[in-house]
């Protein structure tokens, strides 16, 4: 059973910084991406970034050039995942999600989940 743990989050004021890790533990048989989400209150969670197995990163519009995604990966059994957030704002508060998305076996995949963590970024 994959799970995973999340650090970081937080309070910030607007223009700072704060960062996020997620570690996940238990085999996966294949990586497929490692990422983060969001989920404002009253809102649709929403990609922030994402980075796949092969390193193509892909990140929402609206935190591109703010946010920076960074993995580390050993042997598909424990996997990282940072989060770097630059230049906060008040729209970037919400509750984030670490997501591992992996083969269990040959033919079928899952998404696995962190407990989230707040970042509420205000003055």
């Amino acid at each position: 059973q994959v799970q995973l743990a999340e650090s970081g989050g937080g309070l910030a004021q607007p223009g700072g910084s704060l960062s996020l890790s997620c570690t996940s533990s238990g085999s996966i048989f294949r990586l497929v991406a490692m990422g983060w989400y969001r989920q404002a209150p009253g809102k649709e969670r929403e990609l922030v970034a994402q980075r796949t197995s092969g390193h193509n990163t892909n990140y929402a519009d609206s935190v591109k050039g703010r946010f920076t995604i960074s993995t580390i990966s050993r042997d598909n059994a424990k996997n990282t995942v940072y989060l770097q957030m630059n230049n906060l704002q008040p729209e970037d508060t919400a509750v984030y999600y670490c997501n591992v998305r992996g083969y269990v076996d040959v033919s079928q995949w899952s998404d696995y989940w962190g407990q989230g963590t707040q970042v509420t970024v205000s003055s």
